[in-house]
């Protein structure tokens, strides 16, 4: 299925009506099943014998076949084949089928089959599926979808659907993700090409398979019993663990430079050629500069000025027209509108900081970490774009973390006009340590994106607390957040009314303290987009503490679990991922009643490793127990290799959490006491 650009993890967009209601409208208004028609290769996929399974398989794909064919004028046309065995209730999704296409990806036909266990055959055709597009905010597009229900999805029964689609031949590459989440029985790719064409392969994540050359240029790729993939938490993203194959082809004579694929290189050429007359500076683009930079020549406070506007004051849009999606509409036709999708908004601003005199580059990306592989260079695997702003020479700024240092450029500050809580001089976490293609005027080069480092994105947490004798704690607490831990608390408060925002503070109190009850709440700098949000709130926890004959027993760390329970369980087969690095430190002072007196505190803690590091100190003055911890996420992503380590840190960190401060009463502690010794009993 073809990816639309800014299609993913970017908030402003929404799947139109959500796909459950989506799929309501398929069963609604596709008509009666036409009389069985199954052809006789779906038939003979459903007899085949098949080895069992695990219990817990919710369905098998028997057949997963694409064949894709390229005429002599470079015409590409795909047909997709899949057979399906519904083997549990939770496999009925797969009897909906939805398929891409817009003006340039076109769809051909589209049929559905079903074989239920009772021999019972249902048909289904293109005029039953419903047409919808793809996300609400769409103003204009030709990104659409079909969307076909096929009868009798249940458990026991084979579904198979076939379609065809007319590729665009602007990109002459095919994408096969052959791995799944659940088992594939069969899989077939098969590549024909005209005369005197050629092709590339490249295997990802799979050992290659060499394919049987089935005619005069057609090549066959055969694999059979491929293995799930089983999600894990916190696993790198699905697509880059997937097994694929990706092939590129073109005419023996078609020269580098007419062609897309090639080299990194050569899509960066081919996207500013594409891009080569959209940022030019209008009269009205020019007024609107001067007007938003009267007052200031100071470099930086310029990009300030005009990130914020096209940040926050052109709205986002979803606008998927043009060439494949890929080419973004003039400036100025974006500042007349008010709107734009993503690389709209990135065209307006390198214009806007052209006419300030600033250079900057369209950045080609995917907010799907660690999907675009450096060995495959596509122009396909990109769905986002943002900008790399050329700081002027002595451009100085302590809130510039997203910043690259470039051996010809100088240095370059990344930035996502789309993501609105996200401030200049910060990148949204998924495209942190995330390559991206830098295009230039005549060139493109793949780059690494920075990656924050833990001091800039810090939650540190600052609690007074008082222990009264009946258990209960109460007391107030104070945060102070910068980066992720702040955009995303900024954007859920300023999503809700006033009057709801308590719930938000009543909601993140129970994450932290399970029984606490928020007694107040208040919240600063929530109107202030740069990096800082500072809140405060009341809590009482009752029992908090407990008795155990004449002993008083607390856990002094109060709030937050930095702790996970995410590879206990079975042994790991993926790396684990972090969204972003952190800085997290707490530090608590709890008064306790005057009546008792320290007994035993809990041990220091002081663990580092190559990826994170953890400390805790617990002390008492004066019938207060202070208690500091900091915990530290140097890396986002940990290998397979590793995790053991992590594990253990892990378990380290709860049993830490899980420490209990012990108190004792004065006359305890005096009855305990070593008394003097008696004399010696005379003789």
């Amino acid at each position: 299925m073809q990816k639309t650009w800014c299609s993913m993890a970017w908030k402003q967009r929404r799947l139109i009506n959500g796909l459950p209601l989506a799929l309501a409208a398929a069963f609604v208004f596709a008509g009666p099943p036409a009389s069985a028609g199954t052809p006789d290769w779906v038939k003979q996929v459903a007899r085949a014998p098949l080895p069992s399974y695990p219990a817990d398989t919710d369905a098998i794909i028997l057949l997963d076949e694409r064949t894709t064919t390229v005429s002599s004028s470079g015409e590409v046309r795909v047909t997709y084949r899949k057979v399906y065995k519904i083997l549990r209730p939770q496999g009925r999704t797969l009897g909906t089928v939805y398929v891409y296409f817009d003006s340039e990806t076109q769809l051909k036909f589209l049929k559905g089959w079903s074989i239920t266990s009772q021999n019972e055959e249902y048909e289904v055709k293109e005029s039953d599926a419903v047409e919808t597009s793809a996300f609400s905010e769409s103003l204009y597009a030709d990104t659409r979808y079909k969307l076909l229900q096929i009868p009798a999805s249940q458990p026991g029964s084979v579904i198979a659907y076939e379609y065809q689609q007319r590729q665009r031949t602007s990109v002459l590459q095919a994408v096969w993700s052959l791995q799944n989440q659940i088992p594939v029985r069969q899989a077939r790719f098969v590549l024909e090409l005209p005369p005197k064409w050629s092709y590339s392969a490249y295997w990802r994540n799979y050992a290659a398979v060499n394919p049987q050359q089935a005619g005069e240029n057609r090549w066959t790729w055969e694999l059979s019993d491929i293995p799930p993939i089983q999600p894990e938490e916190q696993m790198p993203t699905w697509r880059s663990v997937a097994g694929q194959l990706a092939i590129s082809f073109a005419s023996n004579f078609i020269a580098a430079s007419d062609s897309s694929r090639g080299s990194w290189a050569q899509i960066g050429r081919w996207y500013a050629q594409l891009t080569s007359d959209r940022r030019e500076i209008s009269p009205q683009i020019r007024d609107k500069t001067r007007e938003l930079l009267a007052g200031t020549d100071v470099p930086l406070e310029k990009i300030r000025r005009l990130a914020s506007y096209v940040q926050h004051g052109t709205r986002y849009v979803a606008i998927e027209i043009g060439i494949g999606g890929f080419q973004p509409h003039a400036a100025s036709e974006v500042l007349a509108n008010g709107y734009g999708d993503c690389k709209d908004k990135a065209t307006l601003l390198s214009a806007m900081l052209h006419a300030a005199g600033i250079d900057s580059y369209y950045v080609l990306i995917n907010d799907e970490r660690e999907y675009l592989v450096p060995d495959f260079p596509s122009p396909a695997v990109f769905n986002h774009v943002i900008l790399a702003i050329r700081l002027p020479e002595l451009t100085a700024g302590q809130w510039l973390f997203s910043t690259l240092s470039h051996a010809k450029l100088g240095t370059l500050l990344f930035f996502d006009p789309t993501e609105s809580f996200t401030p200049l001089g910060y990148l949204p976490p998924a495209l942190q340590s995330n390559y991206g293609l830098l295009v230039t005027d005549g060139n493109g080069e793949l780059v690494r994106l920075p990656l924050s480092s833990p001091a800039t994105n810090r939650l540190l947490r600052i609690a007074t607390l008082t222990l009264d004798k009946s258990g209960n704690l109460k007391g107030t607490v104070e945060e102070v957040r910068t980066g992720p831990a702040a955009t995303s608390l900024k954007e859920r408060l300023l999503h809700m009314p006033n009057a709801e925002r308590q719930k938000i503070f009543e909601n993140l109190l129970s994450e932290l303290l399970d029984g606490a009850v928020l007694t107040s709440a208040g919240v600063s700098d929530l109107n202030d987009l740069g990096g800082t949000l500072s809140i405060k709130y009341g809590l009482i926890a009752r029992a908090y503490a407990q008795h155990a004959g004449e002993l008083f027993l607390f856990r002094p760390c109060v709030l937050g679990r930095k702790s996970s329970n995410v590879l206990e369980g079975d042994p790991r087969k993926h790396a684990v991922v972090f969204s972003h690095t952190a800085l997290e430190t707490d530090t608590f002072d709890i008064s306790f009643p005057a009546e008792y007196a320290i007994d035993e505190l809990p041990p220091q803690a002081n663990y580092k490793y190559p990826f994170a590091a953890y400390k805790s100190e617990s002390r008492a003055a004066e019938h207060v127990l202070h208690y500091a911890r900091s915990y530290e996420l140097k890396d986002i992503r940990v290998p397979v290799e590793q995790v053991g380590d992590l594990k253990t840190l892990f378990r380290q960190i709860a049993d830490d959490e899980r420490a209990y401060t012990i108190l004792k009463s004065p006359a305890a502690l005096s009855w305990l006491a070593p008394q003097p010794a008696l004399p010696e009993a005379p003789f």
